[in-house]
């Protein structure tokens, strides 16, 4: 292991104490709490939608979230270990792809997906 990779590791541990990140991937629905900062106030905005996409690349790794808003499908990019977001998962969806951009040409009820039952 190189240094930026250990000094990558280190970050990325002082992050998780802090805010952990929930185990989570595609298919999930996840709701995003954004720190919105407006002059000198700040605010919580809240972004729920359909993981349609994950990269995992160390202190780099993203996902994408999708929703519906008015109509009109709306995707917003997420860094997973950003010190400003908070993650909540509501549903775990079953899926067979680790990429939903398929979900994009799709509308109405096509667009559901299938809750993972569990077992307690």
């Amino acid at each position: 292991m190189n240094i930026l990779e250990q000094v990558n590791k280190e970050y990325i541990d002082q992050l998780i104490k802090t805010n952990p990140v929930p185990d989570f991937r595609a298919g999930d629905t996840v709701q995003v709490a954004i720190k919105i900062k407006e002059g000198d106030k700040t605010r919580t905005q809240l972004f729920e939608g359909v993981v349609i996409a994950r990269k995992n690349r160390s202190i780099g790794s993203s996902f994408k979230v999708r929703k519906i808003s008015n109509g009109e499908g709306v995707e917003r990019l997420f860094h997973l270990y950003s010190p400003n977001i908070s993650i909540k998962v509501l549903k775990h969806g079953r899926v067979r792809r680790a990429k939903l951009y398929y979900l994009r040409n799709r509308t109405g009820k096509a667009t559901r997906i299938v809750e993972k039952t569990r077992k307690n």
